[in-house]
């Protein structure tokens, strides 16, 4: 049986035994008639509050947060929806275009281009945040369970202050969208360290699909309660990264919406842990680097029995990527456990950049054997990551299958965390192996 995997632009295919074989892909779901028109329809018709237009008053300034360039937000259809609202209310100069990069690196000016389009990129201002420009930083106050907050000053200074992004199961914040894009979008390098430090990650509850009673969504939803958030719109994508639905409003009412489509959306049963899972991060953008792919290590994680295999295909154009600490994080440590354990041994204040992603890629390896294939990293790359590469899933596959015994069985996940899988009782899925839920 072929299955075709979302890897960079183009995709790869895979040959797996049928008889074995549960694939989890998500439910196709139509896009909105007019995608537009949906975002539209978000700003004038809320869950919860007014609409946008009756929150803006004629002269006022307006600063819009997105996600980055790694996320593949609709932004070109989203923003222009916004401004044509605020038409006659707000002049262009008067808005600025805040990209919430959190701790990753600004996206260039063809990376923005890309994202927008060159009319919003000539005619409205966009600022990539710096979590490390303490200058660019207005101190909050502490907020929630001691988390100090300094948010970027162009957020802070604006009359009127709109979030926008996509909501889908998050590894460890729940679901991204809604609060996201406040922190750790906009936040400081000291306040994503706080948010994302050790014992926050180590919490059973930090993971898919769960916001309340989530150390790390609790928080971050505390933050943007207490900052202030004008409006917030949210769309829900599907696996072509069109608009499917759209939400407006209040923050914490829209998201809560919003999620509970996303969740019956993207997250499947499966009866069972699998011996070997394939899995992806959904393609380019998504796994434009390892960092990024944790998410699908993540996602396959769920249902890997312990000692299973996890085989992740991932292009990673971008690397590791060369920015940032995660690379040498990842080096400091013999093994995956004993990173693991100097990490969850750290207080919040030794929390250092990264360390989130690498605690919870280091939980996986301990527990798993994790095998990566991608064009852009090579064996010696990935060794010092305690990973190895495979240039032939299927053939990987079929030995880890043989390895597991005669009973073994393999899960794939081809558009990686698009569809998060979780163990719970499933009737239907013991009349066929091949069931895709």
């Amino acid at each position: 049986m072929i299955v075709h995997l979302a890897y960079g632009a183009s995709g790869l295919d895979i040959d797996v035994d049928p008889s074995v074989t549960t694939v989890v892909r998500p439910v196709h779901h139509h896009a909105a008639p007019d995608q537009v028109a949906a975002v539209g329809a978000a700003l004038r018709d809320p869950v919860a509050g007014p609409p946008l237009r009756e929150r803006v008053r004629p002269g006022q300034t307006v600063a819009i947060s997105v996600c980055d360039g790694t996320r593949p937000q609709p932004r070109h259809l989203m923003v222009p929806a916004i401004l044509a609202e605020l038409d006659g209310l707000v002049r262009p100069e008067d808005v600025v275009i805040l990209v919430a990069t959190g701790t990753h690196r600004g996206n260039t000016d063809a990376e923005l281009r890309q994202m927008f389009g060159d009319e919003i990129v000539d005619h409205v201002r966009i600022v990539n945040h710096d979590a490390r420009n303490r200058d660019e930083l207005t101190w909050m106050g502490t907020v929630g369970s001691g988390v100090p907050v300094w948010l970027n000053t162009a957020w802070v200074r604006a009359d009127v202050r709109i979030t926008t992004g996509f909501v889908e199961p998050h590894f460890f914040a729940g679901f991204s969208g809604g609060p996201k894009l406040v922190a750790p979008g906009l936040a400081a390098l000291e306040t994503v360290l706080v948010l994302h430090d050790a014992a926050r990650i180590a919490s059973p509850r930090a993971t898919w699909g769960i916001t309340h009673g989530n150390p790390v969504h609790d928080d971050v939803r505390a933050i943007a309660q207490a900052t202030g958030v004008t409006y917030a719109v949210d769309v829900i994508l599907n696996r072509d990264q069109d608009i499917v639905t759209a939400f407006g409003g209040d923050l914490l009412p829209m998201h809560a919406a919003a999620t509970a489509v996303a969740k019956r959306l993207s997250m499947r049963p499966v009866p069972r842990p699998f011996d070997v899972v394939v899995t992806t991060n959904a393609g380019f953008p998504l796994d434009q680097n390892l960092y990024q792919s944790v998410k699908g290590m993540s996602a396959a994680f769920q249902v890997t029995r312990p000692g299973g295999t996890i085989v992740c295909a991932a292009e990673c154009r971008d690397g590791f990527p060369d920015h940032g600490s995660y690379r040498s994080v990842l080096a400091s440590a013999p093994s995956p456990q004993h990173l693991l354990d100097v990490i969850e041994a750290r207080s919040a204040a030794e929390t250092v950049p990264d360390q989130w992603q690498v605690q919870i890629q280091a939980r996986i390896q301990a527990r798993t054997d994790v095998v990566m294939h991608t064009n852009h990293l090579g064996d010696d790359e990935l060794a010092t990551a305690h990973l190895r590469q495979t240039h032939d899933i299927s053939g990987t596959v079929a030995r880890a299958l043989a390895a597991a015994g005669p009973q073994a069985r393999l899960c794939v996940l081809p558009e990686g965390p698009q569809t998060i899988p979780y163990l719970a009782p499933v009737p239907s899925a013991r009349s066929s192996p091949t069931a895709a839920p």
